[in-house]
């Protein structure tokens, strides 16, 4: 029963008209403030335009690390470098039509954040 008032919460029309759509913003950087700002500055536009927005979720943080000797040849002592890069991922749901998750999503450009728009 919740999902079908669910679906009829997603077809209901916003007063600019068209049908209401869930665009899923997926937001990905090796740094964790450009993607707190980004997201940040996703839901001030989203909150001005009076939308509902669903998150930011916080994903898990990827490790990638590398372990290596320092040494090129093998000789000496046994020192070792660790290497490890960390991507942060957040995930934001918008109920808006899709030109409104254009105009929200557009202005959330900063060098180095990826921002992938799905719509469902």
């Amino acid at each position: 029963m919740a999902a079908g008032m669910d679906q009829k919460k997603l077809d209901m029309e916003l007063p600019t008209g068209g049908p209401v759509q869930r665009v899923r913003v997926t937001l990905t950087s090796l740094e964790m403030k450009s993607v707190e700002r980004v997201c940040g500055s996703l839901l001030k536009e989203a909150s001005e335009k009076g939308v509902r927005v669903k998150g930011p979720v916080r994903m898990p943080v990827k490790r990638l690390r590398i372990t290596t000797r320092k040494t090129p040849c093998g000789e000496g002592s046994k020192t070792w470098d660790r290497f490890q890069m960390r991507i942060y991922k957040r995930v934001v749901d918008i109920f808006a039509t899709s030109e409104l998750a254009l105009q929200i999503t557009k202005g959330a450009v900063v060098p180095g954040v990826q921002v992938e728009v799905t719509v469902a």
